[in-house]
Order: structure tokens, then C-alpha cells, then sequence
């Protein structure tokens, strides 16, 4: 162990005798830790894998955890039990178990964010798409911090906010009704589960007794609160976090959680990962300079070994076009001349809007490049369209699901005819699916839709019954032959829009057919957890491009070389955070694109930008001054006459090579 662990890394993986928290600086191999203490609490302490739970934020961050600790283990079977998840992955597995305590069927939908948004505008009834949103983001503000409905009408603070907790109610009235949960539900009912019922509480402490969660300055008040009631007060756990990378609060995360937890927990041992294993002496100056401004809950100081590095360049632009030139061309000599690739270069911003320009600049250059926060391969129409069957199939009280579906191909079940069909549920107080064979829908409804409306649940039916015992691969490929599914696009699209998006189909079906063989799950068992999956399980892109990214999507990335564009006041830190006062996470901010750097950080920041048709003068960004006038290079100052003969003997070899390049391709 001391071979590849450093002494503080050593100390939090052998500690099990309290609660402890482990402060992972930026680069400090926080993973590392993770993994060695669950070999070492199965191999050394004798807790058996089915009682120790790894939880984390995202199911690619919970895919590496898994891939560590397979590789570390002697004997794989003994960690088949280990659960290693996200929250939400957790929350799912209690609510299956725990269903009917709930009043829920084990196979109950869970709905996106896309799918709530919708339920709760027809709620609302409006069609102002900034109305619903705000009123999403209050009720899963309030299911974060485990506030009811009830609560929240008394808690409201203006009208705005009481229109948002009436909706709350009849929302949550809405998903019980459709046998349905959202994302915010995977938490909540969980711990009021546990809050209300102590038998079952008891036995889920029994099933898990150890628990190491990751990320922990990024939860919120729900699952804080289910952590504590699950790891008892014994504090059975490790909690591993750094209050300097806290950059999630406007989606209800809680940097005060770890503070609270030497509150919660006066025993609390607090070791401290100071070491950073990715970037070079002067990025980490910069950094350490830079969050030194901010209020500390521990103090902590990150160190390299790694050599002194290159200083951070910082360049002032004319306006948003110079710089996405000036940063393409930099970048393009800056790999010619060490001989890189492309995928070892990001260009981070604040906001996604800020990508159009480099993307232009980059497709100019002919150069590839990867833009975080696409389209999710799950969202795509024609995927969304093939998963209601499934919700349907695993739940046919799931009416949104319901709709997609029978209308997707249309099948002589026209608006008129679902109208009808939910009024009568709604008077019934059942799902449509299931009003659908009541016999009084015959007094309101003409036979032939009547007759179209029971063909298809009669054909959802035998498809639940298959999808629980057959391969799943079998089932999809029935499946979508039976719908028709091929030659309704070919009918509503053109050619290449068809083939593409029947190319997306058959991908998503052959990779639920594999997973769900190297799983050994039936489709059932997998298509409840649908909604909480990304693109391919967050699989990644192997191609060598460039990376575009906002710097909350780069979190727990690293690259050799990094370019920060867009330093300026009020866009980082961003005029809305400057206006209610909260810059220290617009700090943390900063900090977390600078520690993404290994060896070389550019910032680049404009003199001026186009607001609407007008364009505005532009101060750098306050950051720039705070990570020290030590630790930056601005273009323009005076340097090192050394420094700057080698900087030019590097520009001449880099335009040598480019021009070299040139000739080769004629």
C-alpha cells in the first residue's frame, strides 16, 4: 500500500474507527483513496462486499470506481455485492425494495426532467416556458431541502411562490396517480421512509453499514439528511470533499453539509489530501493564490512535485472574434510545436452561448472538436419515442407514457378519441390505460377507435409478459417490427433524416440487448432506470478532438492544456452572481478551471463585447489580479529577454512545421 499511496492517503484508508472526512484538494487522488479503502475494509476489517455502499455524483464517475476496484481485486466474486452508485442509482434500489410502503408498484416510472416539465405546464396550464421552469426549479428546490406541499404553502414568500407550492400539491398528487416519481422523489421518499418507519430504517443500517461518498461538498439538504439516517449515529462512514471546488449551488447543493458534519458528529477526524498529482508547481500557485480571497471552512494548500511548469499566460483580446481566432491559432502552433494531439487541449468558458464563436474558428482550421453539454443521446425524439413503449410495458398506469406511445405511429386513435378517454379516467380515478377496457368508456366512444384503443393495450399486455422472462433482444426486435416503427419515419421524414434517426434506434436497442445480457436483467429490470442514464452511460469519445466545455462540465476532467476564455467581469464571475452577492463560488469557479490545467493554463479576456447591437466596454476579470502578479505572464509586459528568445525560437519552429504540414498536403 505505502508504494502507490502517499502517508495522509494511507491514514484515510485505514481509519475506521469514526466518522471521517477526507479533504481532497484538486488533483489529490481522491479515487485512489476511494477504491484502496474498500479493498481494504473487505480485505482487512471483514465487512463482507454486500455491506459496503460507494456512492458518488455520476454514473461515469461510479463506472470508473467500479473498473478500479474490479482491477485491485485477487478474488472478483468476492465484490459482486459491492454497490457502488450515484444517489439517484441508491435512491431507485430502496424505492424498488421498499415499494409497496409507499404506495408504489415496484415498477414504477420515473420521469425526466423533460417529461416533469410537462406534466407540471399542464398543470400549471400556461404556456409561458419560464413560468413552468421557475416553478420546476422551487419544487425541486423545496423537495431538496424536504419541504411538503403542505409546507411549502406556508412557507411561500409572494404570489409567485404560493402559485408554485398549489401546483407542488397537484403535482404531487399527478405522479402517484400515474404511479410515477421524478428525480428529486429518488431521494425524498427515501428519507421520509426511513424518518417515519424505524423497522425499516433497521434493516437498510443492516444491509449497508459502511458507506463512502465522493464529491460531498456537492449534496444537497435530502441527501445529506438520507446519509446521516442510513450511516447511523456511529457514523459509519468516509466522506470525501473540498470545499474549494463547491460549484453546484444553484442546483440545491450545499457546501455547509460539510461543516455540519463536525456538528452531527463531534468524533469527526478530518484528514487532509494536500498533494496534487496533475499540475505544475505554478499553476497551483495561481490557484492557491487565487481561492485564498475566499472564506475558509479548512484551510488547505495544494503542493506539486511535478516541476516549476510554464507561468499562466494571460492575453487581452480586441473582442469575442480576435479571441476565438488568436485562441485557435495559439492552440494549433502550441500542438505543432509539442507534437500533440488535439485531445489534449479544452477551451473553457462560463456559459454554453460562449462556444459558438470557437466553434466557427475551429471548423475553419478544419480542426475536430468535442462539445460538452449536447444533446443527450437519450433525448433524441425517435429514443424518447421507443422508451414510452417500455415505460408503458413495465407500467401501465404511466400515462404520459401512455400518450406518446399510442399516438406514435398513429393508429386510428386520434386527439378527439384521447380527449374522451381521459376525461373518463379522470371521472374514474384510473390510469387510461386501464379505462380503456371499463365498460362504461363503450357509452362515450364509437367502436372503431374503442376497437383501436383495446388492439393496442392487448398488444402492451403480451409485451409486458414477454419483456419479463424472454431476452431482451428478442423482445426489442418484436418490438419495434410490430409498431412499425421504420416505416413511420420513412413516411414523416426525409430519406437521410430517416436513416439516421432508425440507425439511433437500432444502436439503442443493441446496446439494451447487451447490457441487459451482461447484467443478466430482463428489459423490464432495466427500463425503469432509463431515465437516469446519459448518453451511453457517459462512454467516452475515444477521437482525438479538441475539447469545448463550460467549466461546470469540465469538473473532474484534467488536460495538459488548457484555455480559459472569457475572464471578464460580469462574465466570470457572472453579472447575476455579482449582483446577489455571491462570489465566492464564481471564485471556486475560477479555481476549478485553473486546476484543470496540467501543465499549461492560457486566459484570454475581451476589451469589448456585442451586447444585443451595441457593444460594451469590458474589465477583466477581478480572478486574473487574484491569482497573483507573480504567478501570470500579461502580453505586452516586459519579460525575461531569455524567455522571450526561446518563446520566439518555439514560433518560428511551430510556423516551420505548419508550413511544412501544408506543403506534405498539396
Amino acid at each position: 500500500m505505502s508504494i502507490s499511496l502517499n502517508p495522509p492517503q494511507i491514514e484515510a484508508v485505514r481509519y475506521v474507527d469514526g466518522p471521517l472526512l477526507v479533504l481532497a484538494g484538486a488533483g489529490s487522488g481522491k479515487t485512489r483513496v476511494i477504491t484502496h479503502k474498500i479493498a481494504h475494509l473487505i480485505t482487512k476489517c471483514g465487512y463482507a462486499a454486500k455491506h459496503v455502499a460507494a456512492i458518488t455524483f455520476t454514473n461515469k464517475a461510479a463506472r470508473e470506481m467500479q473498473e478500479r476496484v474490479t482491477a485491485m481485486a485477487r478474488d472478483k466474486k468476492a465484490i459482486q455485492d459491492l454497490t457502488i452508485s450515484t444517489f439517484h442509482a441508491l435512491g431507485v434500489k430502496i424505492l424498488r425494495a421498499e415499494a409497496a410502503h409507499l404506495g408504489l408498484k415496484p415498477r414504477f416510472s420515473i420521469l425526466d426532467a423533460d417529461d416533469a416539465f410537462t406534466l407540471l405546464s399542464q398543470i400549471i396550464g400556461s404556456v409561458d416556458k419560464q413560468a413552468v421552469r421557475r416553478a420546476q426549479w422551487q419544487i425541486s428546490a423545496w423537495k431538496n431541502a424536504l419541504v411538503s406541499p403542505e409546507q411549502a404553502v406556508s412557507l411561500a414568500a409572494d404570489e409567485r411562490q404560493m402559485a408554485a407550492a398549489r401546483a407542488y400539491g397537484n403535482y404531487d398528487l399527478t405522479l402517484r396517480a400515474y404511479q410515477a416519481v421524478d428525480f428529486d422523489d429518488l431521494i425524498l421518499l427515501p428519507v421520509r421512509l426511513f424518518s417515519d418507519d424505524a423497522k425499516t430504517l433497521a434493516r437498510w443500517q443492516d444491509k449497508l453499514r459502511y458507506f463512502l461518498v465522493d464529491e460531498y461538498q456537492d449534496t444537497n439538504g435530502a441527501q445529506y439528511r438520507l446519509l446521516r439516517l442510513l450511516s447511523a449515529d456511529a457514523g459509519r462512514f468516509t466522506a470525501v470533499g473540498d470545499d474549494d471546488q463547491a460549484i453546484y449551488a444553484w442546483r440545491g447543493a450545499n457546501v455547509e453539509n460539510l461543516a455540519m458534519l463536525q456538528t452531527d458528529y463531534p468524533r469527526l477526524k478530518v484528514i487532509k489530501l494536500e498533494q496534487n498529482y496533475r499540475s505544475t508547481v505554478r499553476i497551483l500557485r495561481a490557484a492557491n493564490t487565487l481561492i485564498a480571497n475566499n472564506p475558509k471552512l479548512f484551510e488547505k494548500r495544494l503542493w506539486s512535485d511535478l516541476g516549476t511548469g510554464e507561468i499562466a499566460q494571460v492575453t487581452p483580446m480586441r473582442d469575442e472574434e480576435h479571441e476565438a481566432e488568436s485562441v485557435v491559432m495559439r492552440l494549433v502552433a502550441h500542438k505543432l510545436h509539442n507534437n500533440a494531439r488535439f485531445s489534449d487541449y479544452a477551451i473553457l468558458y462560463r456559459g454554453n452561448h460562449q462556444a459558438r464563436v470557437f466553434e466557427q474558428h475551429l471548423r475553419n482550421q478544419r480542426i475536430p472538436y468535442r462539445l460538452s453539454g449536447g444533446q443527450s443521446f437519450f433525448d433524441r425524439v425517435e429514443i424518447k419515442d421507443i422508451s414510452a413503449y417500455l415505460r408503458l410495458i413495465a407500467n401501465v398506469d404511466d400515462d404520459p407514457a401512455f400518450i406518446r406511445a399510442v399516438t406514435t405511429p398513429r393508429r386510428g386513435i386520434g386527439p378527439q378519441t384521447l380527449e374522451t378517454l381521459g376525461t373518463y379516467a379522470g371521472e374514474r380515478n384510473v390510469s387510461m390505460f386501464e379505462a380503456a377496457y371499463e365498460m362504461g368508456l363503450s357509452e362515450r366512444l364509437k367502436a372503431a377507435p374503442l376497437a383501436a384503443l383495446r388492439t393496442f393495450c392487448d398488444f402492451i399486455n403480451r409485451m409486458a409478459e414477454r419483456a419479463d422472462g424472454e431476452p431482451a433482444g428478442a423482445v426489442l426486435g418484436d418490438l419495434l417490427k410490430a409498431v412499425d416503427y421504420q416505416p413511420y419515419l420513412s413516411d414523416s421524414l426525409e430519406p437521410r433524416d430517416a436513416e439516421k434517426r432508425w440507425e439511433n434506434v437500432q444502436r439503442f436497442a443493441g446496446w439494451l440487448s447487451d447490457r441487459a445480457t451482461a447484467e443478466d436483467k430482463t428489459l423490464l429490470e432495466l427500463t425503469q432506470t432509463l431515465a437516469l442514464m446519459n448518453m451511453l452511460e457517459g462512454r467516452e469519445d475515444a477521437s482525438d478532438a479538441v475539447s469545448l466545455s463550460t467549466i461546470h462540465a469540465a469538473k473532474g476532467l484534467e488536460f495538459p492544456c488548457v484555455f480559459l476564455v472569457g475572464a471578464e467581469e460580469n462574465v466570470l464571475p457572472h453579472r447575476e452572481s455579482v449582483d446577489a452577492g455571491k462570489i465566492d463560488e464564481e471564485r471556486r469557479l475560477m479555481y476549478v478551471a485553473i486546476t484543470r490545467a496540467k501543465q499549461q493554463l492560457f486566459v484570454s479576456h475581451c476589451l469589448k463585447r456585442r451586447r444585443g447591437k451595441e457593444w460594451e466596454t469590458c474589465e477583466p476579470s477581478r480572478f486574473i489580479a487574484e491569482m497573483g502578479a507573480d504567478n501570470v505572464q500579461v502580453s505586452g509586459e516586459k519579460r525575461d529577454p531569455a524567455a522571450s528568445h526561446a518563446a520566439g525560437t518555439a514560433n518560428l519552429a511551430a510556423l516551420k512545421a505548419l508550413l511544412s504540414t501544408k506543403q506534405q498536403d498539396r
